[in-house]
């Protein structure tokens, strides 16, 4: 069964955002969409902090562009010039290690 429409530019344009602001059911929960109304409010906003801060992209302390992104659990690679480290799970680096570095300059 072969269906076929003749539909002219404008018309598919006007399909897909209207098809676009039906599918858009996250925007209060974000990204704890996917859990539904299981495991509570709370739980689930610390589960959306977490995963927007383990996401963004941080400055490279080598060559200083915003291009690190975290490879897996406490490993961070810029994507610029390739440099690979461990850090924090959820951030490059921790308080600990920002706290260290602050003693070791003066």
């Amino acid at each position: 069964m072969i269906i076929k429409f003749n539909l002219k530019v404008n018309e598919s344009v006007k399909l897909t955002t209207s098809f676009a602001k039906i599918m858009a059911r996250t925007k209060k929960v974000k990204m704890a969409g996917r859990f539904g109304a299981r495991y509570g409010l709370r739980v689930r906003r610390m589960v959306v902090k977490i995963e927007e801060l383990q996401r963004q992209r941080y400055v490279c302390k080598r060559c200083g562009k915003k291009a690190v992104k975290r490879v897996g659990s406490g490993i961070w690679e810029c994507k610029a010039c390739g440099y690979k480290f461990a850090g924090g799970c959820y951030i490059p680096s921790t308080t600990i290690a920002q706290s260290f570095e602050k003693s070791l300059e003066g």
